[in-house]
């Protein structure tokens, strides 16, 4: 009884760590995601300047609720980043991008 509740996990000298097996689809294991490489989209296009005024542009970037989408998110890269948070702060002083999401 007392050998049932320490073998309650993974079997000792497996592949796999606390995360559970590292292979494939094995047997009781995950199936692994693989994520592809986000690619910064002003990059591939070369854009240098994010301009305010293209608020289709920046407008991609703003989230429902009003909110700058994080780069880890967007896939862009960090100096475009950086424009892209003045552009979209910049429009929404001269009201052409909302300050938060409408009730």
């Amino acid at each position: 009884m007392a050998d049932e509740k320490r073998r309650s996990g993974p079997p000792s000298g497996g592949r796999g760590g606390p995360g559970g097996e590292k292979g494939g689809a094995g047997p009781g294991g995950k199936k692994q995601y693989f994520r592809r490489k986000k690619v910064c989209r002003f990059c591939t296009e070369k854009i240098d300047n994010i301009n305010y005024k293209e608020v289709k542009l920046i407008g991609a970037f703003v989230a429902e609720r009003g909110r700058i989408i994080p780069r880890r998110i967007s896939g862009v890269c960090t100096p475009h980043q950086r424009q892209l948070a003045e552009a979209i702060k910049k429009a929404r002083n001269i009201a052409l991008l909302p300050f938060a999401a409408e009730i």
